[in-house]
């Protein structure tokens, strides 16, 4: 959490810096004017986290693996239309896949487990462009990535009324990156009904 509240706030630091460096120690009206128009042009244009509309939740997924643990990991969290923390869940496969595979295994699990809590008017949010264009097509993949693309058109078809699945770009994921990274540290499953401390902080701040 620290490194990426870090990796934040470094961001925002060059992106307010990003047009030019002052060339003097005090700049002219017009010159703090720009700057200022700019580095709020910038932060407009950012790619953040967004509530769900009324009545709504949000749940965002995202995976982490690695080959020398032959693990992988998932993250979810869902959230609802004032983006106060609702539930979160870490899950672990014992196994390595292709991170196309990890990302589709990431939704089937959310959906799956959402169907399991009676949820339904939820926006699914991945940063897997990958995985949201091939839910959305109609092509017959064989693949182990298709089948489990069309067993996930099957559950949010089957069992929710008004769902949907959307790509998100990755600064707007940051939840469910750190869960899938706190699901690292843990060998089982596990359902948070309090808000992590990991993402307390960025919780917190999507909600100002």
């Amino acid at each position: 959490m620290v490194v990426e509240r870090a990796r934040n706030m470094v961001t925002d630091w060059q992106l307010a810096n990003a047009p030019d460096t002052l060339a003097a120690a005090s700049p002219s009206p017009l010159a703090m004017a720009v700057n200022v128009e700019t580095f709020v042009s910038n932060h407009q244009t950012r790619p953040l986290w967004q509530p769900p509309m009324p009545g709504r939740y949000k749940c965002n997924i995202d995976t982490a693996f690695s080959s020398h643990h032959n693990r992988t990991w998932i993250g979810v969290c869902v959230c609802g239309s004032e983006g106060n923390f609702v539930l979160a869940k870490t899950l672990t496969y014992p196994c390595t896949v292709s991170v196309d595979v990890s990302e589709a295994l990431g939704l089937h699990s959310a959906l799956q487990w959402l169907t399991d809590m009676q949820f339904d008017n939820v926006d699914f949010e991945t940063n897997s462009k990958l995985t949201v264009d091939t839910f959305r097509s109609n092509r017959n993949d064989l693949s182990e990535f298709g089948c489990i693309i069309s067993s996930c058109r099957s559950l949010l078809r089957n069992l929710f009324s008004n769902s949907r699945v959307e790509f998100v770009r990755r600064q707007a994921n940051g939840v469910a990156h750190i869960l899938a990274r706190e699901a690292t540290r843990s060998a089982s499953p596990a359902i948070y009904y309090d808000i992590p401390a990991c993402i307390e902080t960025i919780i917190i701040n999507d909600m100002l």
